[in-house]
């Protein structure tokens, strides 16, 4: 079994998302999606998520295309790849802070762990910041 895992906020799921969980899911045959814990979207978008952390991981428990919704890890967010264990990483076109040091960690463990950069589908549309806006 191949494993992909992928991460987010996932703060109401929306077309985007599920556009990115259809192409990630092209790489392998179980995805692992990651959440980001709400300290974490705090600290990183300096703001709260509409939605809590247990209501996210229970809409991507209840997405058709996820196999796997898991909570991230707060202090180190990269610890849930150590547990995981995915074939591959695939990230969103516009995730920069947690893609900033995975490359890094991944050399350092010494993990054979491909990372793949997905399009973006209709992002003037389908982009967290404008559809939770609405």
């Amino acid at each position: 079994m191949k494993k992909v895992m992928v991460f987010g906020t996932f703060d109401g799921l929306h077309q985007g998302h599920l556009d990115f969980f259809r192409q990630a899911r092209e790489y392998g045959d179980f995805l692992v999606a990651v959440i980001a814990r709400d300290i974490n979207v705090k600290k990183l978008k300096k703001h709260s998520a509409q939605k809590s952390e247990l209501q996210r991981l229970q809409d991507l428990k209840d997405c058709k295309l996820v196999d796997q919704a898991l909570l991230g890890y707060e202090n180190q967010p990269y610890e849930i790849i150590e547990d995981v264990k995915p074939d591959v990483i695939c990230l969103g076109y516009d995730q920069r802070h947690f893609a900033d040091n995975l490359e890094a960690f991944l050399k350092g463990k010494q993990f054979d762990i491909k990372v793949v950069r997905l399009k973006p589908y209709r992002p003037e549309k389908f982009h967290s910041s404008i559809v939770n806006k609405k």
